[in-house]
């Protein structure tokens, strides 16, 4: 199992480095990636190299991935690749071929991330960042573009981009290390995996059992990110399939300040404006602290002990 230890240890001064850049199609279905590699200088390898590592140098812990999962400036998500469709990346970065060089501008236009691969012996590191508006054309907007160069200013015509020196994820060997969650969900179609989720979570028979209608509740959800990714937590703990769980909750929610009602079978009736408390429920996400006697909303609940 790789770790951090490897993934900083990884020589990357005496890596070689090439550039990718990749499209994704843009159809539904099945997400494929579409690679194409850029002849890159000595001196960009270089700053490359210690962007990389600077990049790698900030990360001083690690937190298993989740769905409800955060990571902060210090700290990378970690998640195993087999998880992930990024083998259809890696499987894309090989050799660079001739046939798969870009040749023109146009190969560089519109393109979703890039990746910077480093190959050591029979090691590879791959750096990814989504692109942004910065990787385009620049447009002047009708302005006269220039640039200072021996003592005087000249016209600036040619096309520029922008490789930004932070990453937001890598992959070695067998695990993923997550720098920015969003775009790397983005990326490899984790919302299209939630969405999926929820709408298996929606027409399971025992969560339906709970509700009396659930169409206000698939309102609430829609297609936000956030809901989705607290659906899938829900999916996975499974609370709603506690008998005794959901018999607390009928008895208790009025004492926690859950804006719940249910009917007289005992089904919650959700309402759109009820969505945010049922989530919190079923995710058991309302806590009581024993040294404050406060209730508070907490993000995640990792046992202790």
């Amino acid at each position: 199992m790789t770790t951090l230890q490897d993934l900083q240890s990884f020589d990357l001064q005496a890596a070689e480095v090439t550039v990718w850049v990749f499209r994704k199609p843009r159809t539904k279905g099945e997400v494929q990636f579409r690679g194409r590699w850029i002849g890159i200088t000595e001196d960009l390898a270089g700053r490359l190299r210690d962007a990389v590592q600077t990049n790698l140098e900030g990360i001083t812990e690690t937190i298993e991935y989740g769905v409800l999962a955060q990571n902060n400036e210090g700290s990378a998500l970690i998640i195993d690749t087999d998880e992930t469709v990024a083998h259809r990346i890696a499987a894309q970065i090989m050799e660079p071929t001739d046939g798969l060089k870009v040749r023109n501008l146009a190969d560089l236009k519109d393109t979703d991330f890039y990746v910077a691969r480093f190959a050591l012996a029979d090691q590879v590191m791959l750096a990814v960042r989504k692109t942004d508006a910065s990787w385009s054309t620049r447009k002047s907007g009708g302005l006269i573009r220039m640039v200072y160069s021996d003592d005087e200013l000249d016209v600036d015509d040619d096309p520029a981009f922008t490789i930004r020196p932070d990453f937001d994820f890598f992959v070695l060997t067998d695990r993923i290390f997550i720098r920015s969650k969003p775009r790397f969900e983005s990326l490899l179609a984790y919302r299209e995996g939630h969405e999926r989720v929820f709408e298996e979570l929606r027409t399971e028979a025992e969560f339906a059992a709970i509700f009396a209608d659930m169409g206000p509740l698939t309102a609430y959800v829609g297609t936000n990110k956030i809901h989705l990714r607290r659906a899938v937590a829900i999916q996975q703990k499974g609370h709603y399939r506690d008998v005794a769980f959901m018999q607390r909750l009928r008895a208790q929610c009025a004492d926690m300040n859950l804006n719940i009602a249910f009917d007289e079978g005992g089904r919650i009736v959700a309402t759109v404006e009820s969505g945010r408390d049922i989530f919190i429920a079923l995710l058991d996400h309302r806590l009581e602290s024993r040294l404050s006697a406060q209730m508070y909303d907490v993000p995640s609940t990792e046992l202790v002990g």
